[in-house]
């Protein structure tokens, strides 16, 4: 059973002022998406799923989407304001702008994803060696196992002299991850890495396990996104 790479594109991009994820990267004009796609299917993935914007998707396919799919089984779904509402949840939210979030945007895809599968940004680089890692996990597991996962880095690994960068620090007790805090800004300040809160600065080693937001899911997840979507829409649009 071949897992699913589900890519999550639907980003407004606001910080970057673009459409960052179709941008090129690569000296013959490769996105981030492109390396991706490669890597995943070299590494025994079966399919990729794009969640996009209808807005994005001209550009999309032109500049990603079109080459990938003559090389790989390829799908793309949108992901709007008004997916999965009701006609009254959209007139009562409507006017909200920010986007419904990562839970929302894997819900939009439910109905291409047939086997286990990964999740991934779309603008980082995560490496061929964290496809193969997942890769053969998702394929080895029941469809519907309880159990999931998570690709870690090492944070030193993830960083560069040159600015700051936003880390989900984990917490992972006997090869089980038990939390994630997302640190906002982690920099080097001389030798030492900092991690800068409201209130307070405070020295990490660098050997931290850090998220670069490379998960593995069975099926079964589907039902938990459910339940965490339905019970957020309810507390969050309401007449």
């Amino acid at each position: 059973m071949k897992p699913t790479l589900l890519v999550l594109a639907a980003g407004m991009g606001s910080r970057y002022g673009g459409v960052k994820q179709i941008d090129s990267v690569g000296k013959n004009g490769e996105c981030l998406l492109d390396f991706a796609a490669y890597d995943a299917q070299k590494s025994g993935f079966g399919k990729v799923v794009y969640i996009i914007r209808k807005d994005i998707e001209k550009d999309f396919r032109e500049r990603l989407f079109d080459r990938v799919a003559r090389n790989f089984d390829a799908e793309y779904v949108f992901q709007s304001h008004e997916s999965l509402l009701s006609d009254e949840q959209i007139r009562l939210s409507s006017a909200r702008t920010k986007p419904w979030g990562t839970a929302h945007a894997v819900l939009c895809a439910e109905k291409a994803v047939k086997t286990p599968f990964a999740v991934i940004n779309s603008d980082d680089y995560y490496g061929r060696e964290a496809f193969e890692i997942l890769g053969k996990y998702l394929s080895e597991m029941d469809a519907y196992s309880p159990e999931h996962s998570m690709v870690g880095y090492v944070l030193e690994k993830t960083m560069s002299r040159s600015g700051s960068v936003s880390r989900g620090v984990c917490t992972v007790k006997d090869n089980k991850l038990e939390s994630i805090v997302e640190n906002l800004k982690i920099y080097y300040e001389g030798d030492k890495i900092i991690s800068e809160w409201p209130d307070k600065k405070v020295e990490l080693t660098g050997k931290e396990w850090v998220s670069m937001n490379l998960f593995g899911f069975s099926l079964k997840a589907f039902e938990r996104f459910h339940s965490y979507w339905d019970d957020f829409i309810s507390r969050n649009v309401s007449a």
